[in-house]
């Protein structure tokens, strides 16, 4: 029987609850399921998802992208390593102390392949729930559950991660390809708000884990996942070293992740959207032209037959329509080139005809980029991991 749960410690758990299983993970059989089968099938899962169309979509029309990224979560006012001298910056609602005493004291004797496991996934799980915060401004919603587990490889795939690279590549994966708002600055940002609440001390990752214990335990069935991770979690991370949590922070901020690392082939879908709206452009602008060479001919052939008029006979040119005019070429309609896809209105969902000329392109584009799509499930080794997680 296969291990999941914190610190890959729990087994059996999904073998009585077959009628939540998929509303709670996306692995079809946890129990039996190795753990590289459930990377396999998890990379699989993400090719299928991504969708080029919505991908371009949000990033030539980022009004909504950029609102976000203006927006500062509750953590970014504090100040590093403030734990570090005995101060504490955070404060706890009545609330999550009285959820934190209902939780039962216990240790965890964990080795050091179970401590790195603990610590990547507890990084996971925070990466998408500071993507959550900002992406609802601060405000949780119904699909905050939702969101919250579907960008954790930890929570949705019951992955198992060796490095941190391992865990940034997951996560950026899994925004491109499931949430509303898809974005590689919202990834970007999500990296640098959990290396900030990590710098902040153990006190503000717990108030981080009880809010995502309050948001599954509301949340049926999602509450199961705080039996099996956030609980555990909460317990655990006030007896960690904070000197590990501000290693992991450093490291966090001095790995280096490009979108060409998620293997979505974004530089080059991105490359050939731009030379669709330069080729839009250009159409554009020779449609313009050519109107105004045709106005141009049609101006000077009446002032020509007016003039002849006048030489004949005076009277053709004011009483008699003058024959129309043939232009050599018929002008072009001209394509608005103010955005690459339809406006992704996210409430009415409206187009207009030169919006869905654009999206037919964009899509036959994504299409194809997609089918030229190949997915790495390579790992990569433990390295610099192995060096923070050695000892306790």
């Amino acid at each position: 029987m296969q291990k999941y749960g914190f610190a890959n410690q729990r087994s059996g758990v999904f073998g009585r609850l077959q009628e939540e299983l998929s509303d709670v993970i996306d692995v079809k059989n946890p129990e039996e399921t190795l753990a590289s089968e459930r990377r396999r099938a998890r990379l699989e899962a993400e090719a299928l998802a991504f969708s080029s169309d919505h991908y371009l979509a949000d990033l030539f029309e980022d009004d909504e992208i950029n609102r976000l990224v203006k927006f500062t979560p509750w953590w970014s006012k504090l100040s590093p390593s403030t734990e570090q001298k005995g101060e504490s910056a955070v404060s706890f609602s009545d609330e999550e102390k009285e959820q934190l005493r209902k939780f039962t004291n216990r240790s965890f004797l964990l080795d050091k392949t179970s401590r790195c496991q603990a610590w990547l996934s507890l990084l996971d799980i925070l990466l998408a729930y500071s993507y959550e915060v900002r992406s609802a401004e601060g405000e949780h919603n119904v699909e905050s559950p939702w969101t919250i587990r579907k960008l954790s490889g930890t929570l949705c795939w019951l992955e198992t991660y060796s490095c941190l690279r391992d865990v940034l590549v997951s996560f950026g994966r899994r925004v491109l390809c499931y949430p509303l708002y898809r974005h590689f600055a919202l990834v970007a940002l999500s990296v640098c708000d959990t290396a900030k609440i990590l710098q902040s001390g153990k006190a503000c990752v717990l108030k981080c884990l009880l809010d995502i214990h309050k948001v599954f335990r509301e949340n049926d069935p999602a509450y199961i996942l705080n039996d099996l991770y956030i609980t555990d979690y909460c317990i655990w991370i006030q007896r960690v070293s904070s000197k590990k949590m501000l290693e992991l922070a450093s490291m966090l901020q001095h790995t280096l992740l490009q979108k060409k690392d998620l293997e979505l082939e974004l530089d080059e879908l991105e490359s050939a959207a731009r030379i669709v709206v330069e080729e839009e452009e250009q159409a554009s602008t020779e449609s313009s032209s050519s109107d105004s060479s045709s106005e141009s001919e049609e101006s000077v052939a009446e002032e020509q037959g007016c003039s002849d008029s006048k030489q004949g006979g005076g009277e053709t040119c004011k009483d008699s329509p003058s024959e129309p005019s043939s232009s050599p070429s018929s002008p072009i309609p001209a394509l608005s080139s103010v955005a690459l896809s339809p406006s992704v209105n996210r409430k009415a969902g409206v187009e207009s005809s030169d919006s869905q000329g654009r999206r037919q392109l964009i899509q036959d584009l994504g299409r194809q980029m997609t089918e030229e799509m190949r997915i790495s499930a390579d790992s990569c080794s433990s390295g610099a991991g192995e060096m923070l997680f050695a000892d306790e």
